[in-house]
């Protein structure tokens, strides 16, 4: 079965909205607890053992577990995803040559694809997905990126290609830059992903606390 005649991914059950990314399972319920309910788990392998990634990645899904509209994303690491019962998962071009992406269908699970050009954005949308990221943004130093920054200019762009797909921005996105990312894609249901913003801010739920309002403030004018 190919990509583009299989059944698209299940809908968001919510907004992107306001979309942290987080490296393991505590920040994930931190962040629900403080009522953000889109949140990635970005739980890289280098450095732990298989054990310590089940963990990880089952602690993260239990924590979307206990809370209603939570949409818990798991980074990567689809099949742990799929064995936990995620939300969903979000994945890079190159994991659409190895995942599974017929059984994570079956099984329900929502799917993020990351895109960083018009050809991986095509590419991305025949899979039919959940949501579509677009990236980097700004530059990053979180992650070295092969990829020139795409810009508000591009994103908007780049995000009325992406229809009728949701679409996450990320990369360099920080609380000050986060409304003009915001306004430059389609509303409704489209989002921005922050790192560092919340999790290296001298007042982290502060923070989180600002990123909703904004995030709020758009989609009620959408």
């Amino acid at each position: 079965m190919t990509a583009a005649s299989a059944k698209p991914f299940p809908s968001l059950t919510g907004p992107l909205g306001f979309y942290p990314v987080v490296h393991d399972a505590a920040w994930v319920k931190r962040l629900l607890d403080w009522g953000v309910r889109t949140v990635q788990l970005r739980f890289k392998a280098t450095g732990h053992t298989a054990a310590e990634i089940e963990r990880e990645v089952f602690a993260a899904v239990d924590a979307g577990k206990q809370v209603p509209g939570a949409q818990v994303f798991i980074n990567d690491h689809w099949q742990l995803a799929l064995a936990a019962g995620a939300y969903g998962v979000h994945l890079g071009q190159e994991d659409l040559d190895t995942a599974d992406l017929d059984a994570l269908r079956r099984a329900g699970l929502r799917l993020g694809l990351s895109t960083h050009t018009p050809a991986e954005l095509a590419r991305a949308k025949a899979v039919q997905p959940s949501y579509l990221a677009i990236g980097p943004i700004y530059p990053t130093t979180l992650k070295v990126m092969p990829y020139a920054p795409v810009g508000l200019v591009q994103l908007k762009q780049w995000a009325a290609l992406a229809a009728p797909y949701p679409v996450v921005a990320i990369g360099g996105i920080s609380l000050e830059r986060l409304p003009g990312v915001l306004a430059c894609l389609n509303g409704g249901s489209d989002g921005a992903a922050v790192v560092s913003a919340v999790t290296l801010a001298a007042d982290p739920q502060q923070a989180a606390l600002q990123g909703l309002a904004m995030a709020r403030s758009v989609q009620a004018l959408s």
